[in-house]
C-alpha cells in the first residue's frame, strides 16, 4: 500500500469506526495533535483513539485538497508542488489535506468542522504471520489536525 492509499485507508478505517492505532508507528516517539488534544508515545496514540472510536459515530470525512510529498518528488519539481510516490525506495513521506469532518458524540450531539491535517508516514518492514517479508508499509509517525479559527 502506498503512502497516498495508507491516508485514504485511514479515513476510510475514521468513517467505519475501525481502529485506527494500528497506522501509527509503535513508537514513544509519535506525536498525535487533535483538535482538542496532544498525544505523545504509541500507547498515548492508541488509547486516544481508542476513547474517540467509543465516545464517537456517524463520521464524515471529506477530504477536499490531499498533497502527498516523497523526498524524490519534491526534489524533483519547482517548490515541491508535485504529488507522488517514490519509485526508488524512499522511506518517508509528508502530506496535507483539508477535511470536512463531523461526527455524532456519545450525547447525540452532532459537530462539524473543516480541519486542516498535516503529517509524516516512515515505511516500516512487515512480516506475514508465516514469516514470509509482506510489502513494506506506511504508518504515521506524526500527525497534526487543527481547525482554522479567522483572526
Amino acid at each position: 500500500m502506498s503512502a497516498t492509499e495508507t491516508v485514504e485507508e485511514y479515513y476510510e478505517a475514521l468513517r467505519r469506526g475501525e481502529p485506527l492505532s494500528p497506522y501509527f508507528a509503535e513508537r514513544e516517539d509519535v506525536v498525535k495533535f487533535g483538535i482538542s488534544d496532544r498525544l505523545v508515545g504509541h500507547e498515548a496514540v492508541a488509547e486516544g483513539l481508542r476513547d474517540q472510536t467509543r465516545t464517537t459515530e456517524d463520521w464524515l470525512v471529506e477530504s477536499r485538497n490531499p498533497r502527498m510529498v516523497t523526498p524524490e518528488s519534491s526534489a524533483d519539481s519547482a517548490g515541491g508542488s508535485s504529488v507522488g510516490e517514490s519509485t526508488t525506495g524512499e522511506s518517508v513521506a509528508w502530506f496535507t489535506d483539508d477535511v470536512g469532518l463531523s461526527w455524532a458524540d456519545d450525547a447525540g450531539s452532532r459537530r462539524s468542522f473543516d480541519t486542516r491535517w498535516s503529517g509524516v508516514l516512515e515505511r516500516e518492514d512487515g512480516e506475514e504471520e508465516t514469516g514470509e517479508r509482506d510489502d513494506r508499509r506506511w504508518q504515521f509517525v506524526q500527525m497534526h489536525v487543527s481547525a482554522p479559527r479567522e483572526l
